[in-house]
């Protein structure tokens, strides 16, 4: 009785060790398929969508700051579409048309909505409603072909705001290293300086922000990082377009003093900047162990030009 019980334990051990060995191995080829579909991902296409601030012309003053920020808002629904665009080259779902259906469909109604505000924007102070419906449908860009921005395409509309300022735009990496090879979101602004929001009363150029890039100074991104990598990018872009927008208004209606526009515009975006570059270093960190520390030194410094 005790030997066949012996004999009994030893074949259920045997049994446990079978099934352990067994799990490893599948484990481990677990592992090494995930690696191997890690390497195997192609790069991103990117939103191909017309430029609206270059078409516009003889825009009100007053209708400046809602146009701006129809423009950022433009730009914002461009990255919104690269980030989706990103993470289904990451991980793709859905048909041979869900990237028309999903993402560029959707991004042509925003973008109708929008192209609509701008128009009315435009009236309301006296101005010609310009005819902007053919500029709603976007297309895709070749994998790693930067996405054209309104803040990148230059000033049609005489009024000097936020001038040709040369932006490439973060967002605009759009592939498997979500950046690496992008250009700069607001490297090379140069528009005018006009000294919006120093106190003078009078209505000038508006100033745009300066800081430095990003994308184009990133390591190599693993591809499971890049769709939130993407993001921030974009978010970083977001901020930007929205100092720009808030300088084009003291543009219109100066406020404060002259440190105004450092205390309530530039501080606040360097604030806002720490922070999305500290989650690019965290998502990239969290997939391959080396977060890159030093990149929260391309936070600031900033500057109203």
């Amino acid at each position: 009785m005790v030997r066949r019980t012996l004999r009994h334990r030893k074949h259920a051990a045997l049994k446990v060790g079978g099934v352990g060995l067994l799990a490893v191995a599948l484990l481990g080829a677990g592992l090494t398929l995930a690696s191997a579909d890690d390497g195997a991902r192609t790069g991103a296409q990117t939103a191909n969508c017309p430029t609206v601030r270059d078409k516009l012309s003889n825009v009100p003053a007053a209708a400046i700051a809602g146009v701006e920020q129809e423009l950022a808002n433009l730009d914002k629904q461009i990255e919104e579409a690269n980030a989706r665009l990103a993470q289904q080259a990451a991980n793709p779902q859905g048909g041979a048309n869900f990237i028309r259906n999903a993402i560029l469909g959707p991004l042509a109604s925003k973008r109708v909505a929008a192209l609509d505000r701008i128009g009315i924007n435009i009236n309301r102070v006296g101005g010609q409603r310009p005819d902007l419906n053919s500029l709603a449908t976007c297309d895709l860009n070749p994998p790693g072909t930067p996405s054209a921005l309104n803040r990148d395409a230059g000033n049609g509309n005489g009024n000097g705001n936020n001038a040709g300022n040369g932006n490439a735009g973060n967002n605009n990496a759009g592939n498997g290293n979500a950046g690496n090879n992008a250009g700069n979101g607001n490297a090379g602004n140069n528009a005018g300086n006009g000294n919006a929001g120093n106190g003078n009363g009078g209505v000038g150029v508006a100033q745009t922000v300066s800081c430095p890039s990003v994308a184009d100074r990133l390591p190599a991104v693993p591809a499971r990082a890049a769709a939130e990598v993407q993001r921030e990018l974009a978010n970083l872009d977001k901020q930007i377009a929205d100092a720009d927008a808030r300088l084009a208004q003291l543009a219109i209606r100066p406020e404060g003093g002259p440190n105004f526009v450092r205390n309530a515009v530039i501080g606040p975006l360097e604030d806002r900047r720490v922070a999305a570059i500290n989650r690019i270093a965290t998502a990239i960190g969290r997939v391959n162990g080396d977060r890159p520390g030093n990149l929260v030194n391309l936070a600031r410094p900033c500057s109203a030009r």
